[in-house]
């Protein structure tokens, strides 16, 4: 090995702890960690409506004014469906040249609670729609400036604003410094827990905030397929049947003629049947123990209301045994014009793989299917569990230092979630120790958002002026 370069298992390059520093240094020529605070919108910059109409041509046409009406409800609402959006403006904006998996929608309503295959409560990211590997400040200025639009609804100061933002980036920067500085399997089984979590909350926020984790907790453990099947099913002719909310749950034996809904039956028979073969044999055997019982269509989020997303009712041993699944279309990510395409030949495999490489503990039901619709066209779909201790954070219950506190779990989050894929080491220096980069990312997160205000504005009197349809749901 003497004298010749080292390379990794793969045959691709492999840096040294001090060359992947030296890397990250230099980069700070290419794009000065001062210089991210910049945004100014493209002088021809593309109507917003109009971007989210692109991506409504490919939509259930009966739900996309849903997804209208959900997103001109307030600025937070519009950010969270308006992806597409700040992608094409993020790729205007400087980068390091340095990479890593991105959730590609990080904004703070994707950071929850969530369950691991062992059964333990995790902090983690839930939403991989968009994921691919790009730059990593894309998913930090999205957490920021989710930051400050959440802020803004609540009514806090700019100076309470500012203090979040430098919390969330800072606490990014020096997990990061403090990942760069651990051994490859350490990273890779870092995680954040319920007891870290109330560890935190104990340390650092008031009695009333202090409850509101507790109660967090407890909710998230019982939100699983049994609370669910309660919730989404009753007995109907002797059956066990998913029940009609319209227009947000519809089975299909009220959205479909017979000869059309046999079709849709059968295709999600196959899909559930050889999406199997994406998860790992023990899984898939345990997969193999349901039988199928009911279909449902379900609107969900705001970015994602008029893909075409499933929830599927499956049972065990008896009727008392359920397991539900989705069944999600995933589109191609609003990141590749900018970052690159995906390597994978399906956009569900992109989803699963990047959500796999993200997450600390990922669904042991999660996988993917390409499938052909019976309307002709082929679509792809990622799987996983329905509910699965699910716990979402409420943004408008909190007062200011708990947004603080939850702003700085998740960005010790994202960074180990890109820890995993990018190099860190690299990450950490063009960071630094001080906050050049967290400062700037106070001003950048305030001019963005001053721009979503902008934007969702321009999506209202589109509705007005009866250019789009918005329907409340």
């Amino acid at each position: 090995m003497t004298g010749e370069a080292v390379t990794n298992i793969q045959g691709g390059p492999w840096l040294s702890p001090q060359e992947s520093a030296a890397l990250g240094r230099a980069a700070r020529a290419r794009a000065p960690r001062s210089a991210h605070e910049a945004f100014e919108p493209a002088p021809r910059r593309t109507d917003p409506v109009s971007v989210v109409e692109a991506q409504s041509a490919t939509r259930v046409p009966e739900l996309v004014p849903i997804r209208y009406g959900r997103m001109t409800e307030s600025p937070f609402r519009f950010y969270r469906g308006a992806a597409a959006i700040m992608a094409k403006d993020l790729a205007r904006t400087p980068t390091s040249g340095l990479r890593a998996q991105l959730c590609g929608d990080a904004h703070l309503l994707n950071f929850r609670l969530l369950a691991s295959p062992e059964r333990n409560l995790l902090f983690d990211i839930n939403d991989f729609d968009e994921t691919l590997p790009g730059p990593w400040e894309w998913d930090v200025k999205r957490l920021a400036a989710s930051m400050v639009i959440a802020g803004r609804e609540n009514g806090y100061t700019a100076a309470e604003r500012a203090a979040i933002v430098r919390g969330t980036v800072r606490s990014y920067r020096e997990e990061m410094r403090r990942l760069a500085g651990l051994p490859q399997l350490a990273v890779w089984y870092a995680k954040a827990d319920a007891a870290q979590l109330e560890a935190v909350a104990s340390g650092r926020l008031r009695q009333r905030g202090r409850k509101q984790v507790s109660r967090a907790l407890a909710k998230a453990r019982t939100r699983d397929s049994l609370q669910a099947f309660g919730k989404l099913t009753r007995v109907v002719e002797g059956r066990r049947r998913i029940v009609a909310v319209p227009p947000v749950v519809m089975p299909m034996t009220d959205l479909l003629p017979d000869l059309q809904r046999a079709e849709l039956e059968g295709m999600m028979r196959d899909l559930i049947s050889r999406y199997g073969r994406t998860l790992r044999p023990d899984h898939r055997h345990l997969l193999q123990q349901f039988a199928l019982v009911d279909v449902a269509r379900k609107v969900v989020g705001v970015g994602s209301v008029g893909t075409r997303c499933w929830i599927i009712l499956l049972v065990g041993r008896d009727s008392g045994d359920p397991l539900f699944l989705q069944a999600k279309e995933a589109d191609e990510s609003v990141l590749a014009a900018y970052a690159g395409k995906s390597e994978f030949s399906t956009q569900g495999e992109r989803v699963v793989t990047g959500q796999r490489l993200m997450q600390a503990a990922s669904d042991i039901f999660l996988g993917w299917e390409h499938v052909h619709a019976p309307d002709g066209k082929e679509r792809d779909f990622y799987v996983r569990q329905l509910r699965d201790w699910k716990g979402i954070a409420e943004p408008s219950n909190m007062v200011p230092r708990g947004m603080g506190v939850f702003g700085e779990l998740c960005g010790a989050t994202l960074a180990r979630a890109h820890a995993r894929s990018g190099d860190r080491i690299a990450i950490a220096a063009y960071l630094g120790r001080g906050d050049v980069f967290d400062r700037a990312l106070v001003r950048f997160a305030e001019s963005y958002a001053d721009q979503n205000e902008r934007d969702h504005q321009a999506l209202v009197d589109a509705v007005a002026s009866g250019r789009v349809a918005a329907q409340a749901a």
